[in-house]
């Protein structure tokens, strides 16, 4: 049999996929540890050693890593890439961008993104008026902007002009016509003249999973007769100056830059023709769409991208340019609202693996009887081809046998002893043809799902509802791979389980340069050693999205920086300890206390029943009154 040969670091690079959707943030070291590129330069960290620093801080696993100083780098190259285009196509306007609040509401977040965004002028978008309190609050740059979307009632809208009157450039972008004389009523009420742009419903339609937030319909938006009368609408009120833009949005996470390049043409047509009605036009927001390639395809699936990020923007400001020659009209700054494209990839949730399901768990030894039930030699034959079948042929016979065994069973023709042999005989025959599978040129049909059927189920400390809504919701392919170990050929092909008590809790797909993966390689378990594993590029939406299913909380999180010195060390600036069990049971109407007192009644009505001694009474309610105090996940 011919030997495999050696597994090396570089072998876990590809197999994980880090150098295709890693952006040359991550590597593997000579020991096996992952590691993070913050900077992309040589400066590394060993996320392993975050996790032992985090812990020697009482911080235990599920955790979120937030690696700032990639938000930093994130934030630097959109704006490069726009200057660097603007400079190649000698356009003359300039890049404005924004960062969607929505898409990771952080306070930690908001302050680095702004933080490194100060150079650029770089504003906040928000859309509800949760949102707009912390862009007012927060943006403290004149010259940034600060973009409102989302539905508006009046307090929206009289908040919004309330920054205006502070100085700050501050856009009411329209999605319904109702709004429109709103704004026209309140601004002449507060006496100030508003911002106003108009949120376009282009024919140009998104693709991806987001696709139905745009084309005609779509939820948003003024169609082409709706902003002809906002148009004349803010004529009538004396208000043609405060309209000076145009807003489009096609889509989080746009896969194809066609897609972007013809919504950018058709809405700079908008653009031009709103300013020969004499609108001083002087803003096109592009929205967001942005993509992040998860799965390192580079292709425009759903989760991935066909372009990147400099292509992007030379492609949005060489379009917009183009037109606006065209049609002799100066052309606007350009706004971006790109949210997902600068926080998925710093934020990482690491959990422990704390079991294993498996089909082949039990080492089942079957009894020493001399007569033994046709059917069990029948599935020992079959496990040993002893009739020198095709593997198909070999799966048909054992598919017709154990339901013979399971009739059998249910007749009481085959005691349970019986039974667990043929069950055991059955799985050892799958694996083996999944084996088999692996290795063939040609697989049929049918043989197809044994590699899923047969992987092992890695039970994990976390909540997918909690941590990764948009796996369950909308099917999100998210990066997987082990933090340490990566120097071991992984032997395991598994799918990943998380605690909560449902069935969807599951990651059961996994990224693949060519396909999507129904499992992953990882390594075999080790008695008392922790197995890491973490998920990567899960900082956009996740945070906030995530529920309570099973009263899971949010997670322990730390914030990681370099050190400010050349050598590849960090420090943790902060740290966040995860949901309780008595916060999460304040979120449902639950207190702590009245269910404590509620357990002492019980407590003393057993201890007088002399069912329970006064002392085990005791530290039942002390337990009962720590693990309150405790977290929601398990205790590994």
């Amino acid at each position: 049999m011919k030997a495999e040969p050696t597994w090396t670091v570089n072998d876990a690079e590809e197999y994980y996929g880090l150098k295709r959707w890693g952006g040359g943030h991550f590597q593997v070291d000579a020991e096996g540890y992952m590691c993070v590129r913050p900077l992309r330069n040589e400066r590394t960290i060993r996320i392993h050693d975050i996790i032992k620093e985090a812990k020697s801080k009482g911080l235990s696993l599920p955790l979120t890593i937030r690696i700032q100083d990639m938000l930093r780098t994130r934030v630097t190259e959109l704006n490069e890439h726009f200057r660097n285009a603007i400079q190649d196509e000698g356009y003359a306007g300039k890049y404005r961008g924004v960062f969607p609040i929505k898409v990771n509401q952080l306070r930690e977040v908001i302050e680095e993104i702004q933080d490194a965004g100060k150079t650029y002028n770089y504003g906040l978008e928000c859309g509800s008026k949760p949102e707009l309190m912390i862009a007012l609050a927060m943006h403290k740059d004149p010259k940034a902007l600060v973009i409102c979307n989302g539905y508006k009632d009046d307090d929206f809208i009289r908040l919004a002009l309330y920054g205006r009157k502070l100085g700050k450039e501050i856009f009411l972008v329209v999605e319904q016509l109702s709004e429109v004389p709103r704004i026209i009523a309140i601004s002449k009420k507060l006496d100030v003249r508003p911002l106003i742009g108009l949120r376009i419903k282009l024919s140009t339609a998104g693709e991806g999973k987001w696709a139905s937030s745009s084309g005609e319909g779509a939820k948003f938006g003024l169609t082409s007769p709706e902003i002809v009368d906002a148009a004349r609408r803010l004529k009538r009120a004396g208000m043609s100056d405060c309209l000076q833009l145009i807003h489009f949005h096609i889509g989080s996470q746009v896969p194809n830059i066609q897609t972007i390049k013809k919504a950018t043409v058709e809405a700079t047509r908008f653009y031009c023709e709103l300013t020969r009605m004499g609108f001083p036009m002087r803003l096109i927001d592009v929205g967001g769409g942005l993509g992040v390639d998860y799965d390192g395809s580079r292709s425009n699936y759903e989760s991935s991208m066909n372009y990147t990020m400099r292509e992007y923007a030379r492609d949005v400001v060489y379009n917009i340019k183009n037109v606006c020659t065209d049609e002799e009209i100066a052309v606007p700054d350009i706004v971006t609202e790109s949210g997902r494209a600068i926080v998925a990839p710093h934020s990482i949730l690491v959990t422990e693996v704390c079991d294993r399901i498996s089909k082949n768990s039990v080492d089942f030894k079957p009894g020493k009887k001399k007569k033994r039930n046709v059917i069990l030699r029948d599935l020992e034959a079959i496990l040993e081809n002893a009739h020198n079948s095709t593997p198909l042929e070999r799966y048909h016979d054992a598919l017709q046998k154990k339901e013979e065994v399971n009739n059998l069973f249910s007749l009481g023709y085959l005691n349970l002893s019986e039974r667990a042999e043929a069950d055991a005989l059955y799985w050892q025959i799958c694996q083996q043809l999944a084996e088999i599978g692996k290795a063939a040129n040609y697989t049929p049909e049918e043989l197809e799902n044994l590699p899923k059927m047969m992987a092992e189920q890695y039970v994990c400390n976390f909540s997918v509802f909690q941590s990764l809504i948009d796996h369950w919701a909308c099917d999100q392919l998210f990066p997987v791979a082990p933090l340490h170990r990566m120097n071991e050929r992984p032997d395991v092909d598994a799918t990943l389980v998380d605690i909560t008590c449902d069935s969807e809790g599951k990651i059961d797909e996994f990224t693949d340069v060519e396909d999507v993966r129904s499992s992953i390689r990882l390594h075999g378990l080790k008695d008392k050693q922790p197995y890491y594993l973490g998920v990567f590029l899960v900082g956009a939406y996740q945070d906030i999205m995530g529920d309570l299913h099973n009263l899971f909380g949010r997670v322990n999180e730390v914030h990681v920086f370099l050190e400010d010195d050349e050598e590849d060390d960090f420090y943790i600036e902060d740290s966040i300890q995860g949901f309780t069990v008595n916060q999460v049971l304040g979120f449902t109407q639950y207190d702590g206390h009245l269910l404590t007192r509620q357990m002492k009644k019980q407590v003393d009505r057993a201890t007088k029943a002399d069912r329970i001694k006064p002392r085990e009474g005791t530290r039942m309610l002390d337990d009962y009154a720590k693990l309150l105090t405790g977290g929601t996940y398990l205790s590994t």
